[in-house]
This record gives structure tokens, sequence and C-alpha cells, in this order.
């Protein structure tokens, strides 16, 4: 299994590459818990950043997941439990 971990400074960091922020909107605070479109990040921002976590933590998720994974937590949770399940490169 990998030992990597997804946290919400690597989201913060995708996020703002591949999407920016919206002026106004804080991602350095709390911010696990606000929906994404509060934050300004619509589906195809959204679609853009699972992308980009595909291409780096060389991981699939499933769009559905993209889509239910509406909070910063959730999506966290959701790229973690992908990442227990992949076996590490040796």
């Amino acid at each position: 299994m990998s030992t990597q971990t997804f946290t919400l400074d690597d989201l913060r960091r995708i996020l703002l590459e591949g999407a920016g922020a919206d002026e106004g909107v804080d991602l350095d605070g709390d911010i696990l818990d606000v929906q994404f479109e509060a934050l300004g990040y619509e589906s195809l921002a959204l679609l853009e950043t699972g992308s980009r976590i595909e291409r780096e933590y060389k991981i699939v998720l499933d769009e559905d997941l993209l889509t239910d994974a509406d909070t910063p937590r959730a999506l966290i949770a959701a790229v973690n439990g992908h990442l227990t399940a992949v076996p590490s490169a040796a």
C-alpha cells in the first residue's frame, strides 16, 4: 500500500495551480467543510483538479467521486482512500 497522504495543503496547491482562486476567497482559512461552490470552484474546475490529482498521485478517480465530494474534507478523504488502496512502488 502507498504511504502517501493527500493533505489540505496539497489540495490548496492543486486548486491554485489548476483554477486559481476567486478574489475574496481565503483558501488559507478553515475551508475543510466549505462547499467547493462557495469557494468559487464549479464542476469544470473540480474536473481539472481531479485530473491533476490523478497525474500527480498516479491514481484513477471516478468522475462521480468528484461530484459527490462537495467539500475539501470529503475530497481529501476520498483521495486518501484511493492512495491506501494503491500498492506502493518498491
